[in-house]
């Protein structure tokens, strides 16, 4: 992996929403990734429950985070989400979450990943999403 590439994921859990969320990096590698974030109320909807948009987030920030991971930084450093699906299959009850994504096709500048959110103690399936992310 490219020390570009490895800046971006050194520098991921500083980016201020990241750590307003506390994002932690548990793992990366070429075209997969995994985050987590600790429960914590300010991050509720209601008492006790992860906002959707937490979880939406996650798998975003996770998507991202696995597109960046298989990247040639010679082909561009600039990025953005293009789009994001999320179906949200389970509550999230005061548990701290992990996302696991892999970036399962690459274009010339769009890279198709897959997320699932679990939770940590259980492993139960909390939500799943794709996002489709351009680097150039």
């Amino acid at each position: 992996m490219s020390n570009p590439i490895k800046m971006v994921a050194e520098m991921y859990p500083w980016v201020p929403f990241q750590k307003l969320l506390g994002i932690k990096i548990e793992s990366y590698d070429d075209d997969y990734a995994e985050i987590s974030i600790p429960f914590r109320d300010e991050l509720a909807g209601t008492p006790n429950v992860y906002h959707g948009g937490v979880i939406a987030s996650l798998i975003d920030l996770t998507g991202a985070l696995s597109a960046w991971s298989g990247h040639d930084d010679k082909k561009g450093m600039r990025a953005s989400t293009v789009s994001l699906n999320v179906q949200y299959l389970s509550g999230a009850k005061g548990e701290d979450i992990v996302a696991k994504s892999r970036a399962v096709k690459r274009g010339k500048e769009l890279v198709f990943c897959s997320i699932e959110v679990f939770s940590v103690k259980t492993n139960r399936l909390i939500a799943k999403g794709d996002i489709v992310y351009r680097i150039v």
